[in-house]
């Protein structure tokens, strides 16, 4: 453990973030080169990564990753969008991206009536949808996320908006119960989830991904947090 969290600390970049591969890379004119990659040649750091980062510093708690932790969470609040949401480089898209810094905000110990954290609840709670889930597609790597509509529901995007909700203290909010009887209902026979969607962009704007298991074990995941927070076997 102290060696691969001595790697972790190792690979952060100088504005305080983690990437999936690299440190530094940073270059973005590379991206202009014809054929590069489908303009996705470099791999910088991303609020996703970085915030992975954060939660696996913060619960471990060393002394010496105090400085690269207070960095990493300062590149998290510097990368918020205006309307309050994340960007999510490896699952689709805000949703994903809120969630992940929701999460490791808590981890690290930020309030939940933090400025911050209650920005990216408020936009999680706007972007519901009527039937209790949310979704959203691989079109608003497109546009800024202030312009990006709500899209059908699916079971692991709405599993990603509860586990950012519950992580920010939200548990006992409307949006969350709404959030629990859209996964209860919508659970199959044989006990998981399914979605036809792609989940996840291989290049943003190129090609996506579609990782079958997401669908299965986010809604899992979401549920037993919500049990394991508020002691209810179903939303009340």
């Amino acid at each position: 453990m102290r060696r691969a969290l001595d790697w972790l600390v190792g690979m952060q970049s100088a504005n305080g973030g983690f990437a999936a591969f690299d440190a530094d890379n940073t270059y973005y004119s590379l991206n202009r080169i014809p054929f590069a990659d489908h303009g996705a040649l470099l791999d910088p750091p991303t609020s996703d990564v970085t915030a992975r980062v954060v939660t696996v510093l913060a619960r471990v708690g060393r002394p010496q990753d105090k400085a690269a932790l207070a960095r990493a969470v300062r590149y998290l609040r510097e990368q918020q969008e205006p309307d309050g949401s994340w960007f999510g480089r490896w699952g689709t898209n805000y949703i994903y991206g809120t969630w992940s810094v929701l999460t490791a905000l808590a981890q690290a110990g930020i309030p939940a009536d933090d400025p911050a954290v209650r920005r990216g609840v408020e936009w999680l709670i706007q972007r519901q949808n009527d039937d209790g889930g949310w979704g959203e597609s691989n079109d608003s790597y497109e546009r800024p996320s202030g312009s990006a509509e709500r899209y059908t529901s699916t079971p692991y995007q709405s599993a990603w908006a509860l586990l950012g909700l519950l992580a920010a203290g939200a548990a006992e909010s409307p949006a969350v119960r709404d959030g629990v009887n859209y996964l209860m209902r919508t659970q199959q026979a044989n006990g998981l989830w399914t979605d036809p969607s792609f989940t996840a962009p291989g290049f943003p704007r190129v090609f996506y991904l579609r990782y079958h298991g997401y669908s299965a074990y986010f809604p899992l995941w979401a549920l037993a947090s919500y049990r394991l927070l508020t002691g209810h076997g179903t939303a009340h």
